[in-house]
């Protein structure tokens, strides 16, 4: 079965998905289309797609499914209109910046028995699953604490941090998921704190560049997140993982493995600066899940419901800073 998808969003992150769906021996990009025409038309040209109008699109029964790369605020509008057009859906973190809205569009994608899938790229990254694998096998015995850090190189545009929901739902919600996905329990209270140590204009948006949440589970197990805007030193992306019988982590990748030894010390490549970089297996991964769920007629792995959850749990980082208090999710 060759599964027919269309791109919503012509940015790079649809760029990134668009090289993944070419490189898949089972599937085919049939069309693209984005509010700028001329990045819908300049992505399809290079893809070998059609540029067409999101209503073709979803009037087009050939196409199977859709891949959402819009800005934040136009998910849930968008989810609605393919789920109700009958087609599968992947969107980009998160599904919404209101959680009613989310779970609403959630519960519209189910009824209309169509798949929605999240964008939570981490999860397929073939060093976080390893880890995942590692903990199921019982290599590290039971799960008692994670430790998640991701720093970006630098702010994000001004512009793109006021319509981006804030540091928690845009940046902090891939590590909730990730805390999620390795903890294997459900977080019930969160701890959050916040502050503005990088770029002031993020104060002037009620934002923050700097953030450490603690999770805590029904049994006690814990996972704290830090996360900072600012890494001077490269794109800061490890987990570890403490067991009742071990531990196991993911360290930086770094542009090479090369070091060298001198009289002062050894010296070693720097760390891959971006999340496109960094990631790349990791969206050919998300992608090929999403194609194999619609294949198959099966869940994705990363569902409309995680991202529901992922953003409750943001939601509570925001409250918790704000009150000064732990918030029971």
């Amino acid at each position: 079965m060759t599964v027919t998808l269309a791109l919503i969003g012509a940015g790079r992150i649809a760029n990134v998905h668009a090289d993944a769906i070419a490189a898949h021996p089972d599937a085919r990009l049939a069309a693209v289309t984005d509010a700028l025409p001329e990045a819908a038309q300049a992505l399809a040209q290079r893809s070998g797609a059609e540029y067409r109008s999101t209503e073709d699109i979803a009037a087009d029964p050939a196409i199977d499914g859709v891949l959402i790369c819009t800005p934040t605020d136009t998910h849930a509008n968008l989810i609605e209109r393919f789920a109700r057009a009958g087609k599968h859906v992947f969107c980009e973190k998160p599904v919404d910046l209101d959680i009613a809205r989310a779970r609403q569009v959630v519960d519209i994608a189910r009824e209309a028995g169509v798949k929605l899938m999240m964008g939570f790229n981490r999860r397929f990254d073939p060093n976080f699953a390893a880890a995942r694998r590692a903990i199921d096998e019982g290599r590290i015995g039971a799960v008692e604490m994670v430790t998640i850090t991701s720093r970006d190189p630098g702010a994000p545009d001004i512009s793109y941090a006021a319509r981006s929901g804030g540091i928690f739902r845009d940046m902090t919600i891939h590590d909730l998921d990730m805390a999620r996905f390795l903890l294997g329990e459900e977080p019930v209270t969160v701890s959050a704190h916040a502050s503005v140590l990088i770029e002031p204009r993020l104060r002037e948006i009620g934002d923050y560049d700097s953030a450490t949440v603690i999770l805590e589970t029904a049994s006690g197990k814990q996972a704290v997140i830090t996360n900072s805007r600012r890494a001077t030193y490269g794109y800061d992306q490890r987990i570890e993982v403490h067991g009742s019988e071990g531990m196991v982590d993911v360290a930086n990748f770094h542009e090479n493995t090369m070091r060298i030894g001198t009289a002062e010390g050894y010296t070693t490549a720097p760390l891959m600066n971006f999340f496109m970089t960094r990631y790349t297996p990791a969206y050919a991964a998300e992608i090929a899940e999403f194609i194999a769920s619609i294949a198959d007629n099966r869940a994705p792995s990363a569902t409309g419901e995680d991202g529901v959850i992922a953003l409750r749990l943001a939601d509570a980082c925001v409250e918790s800073v704000q009150t000064g208090r732990r918030v029971r999710v």
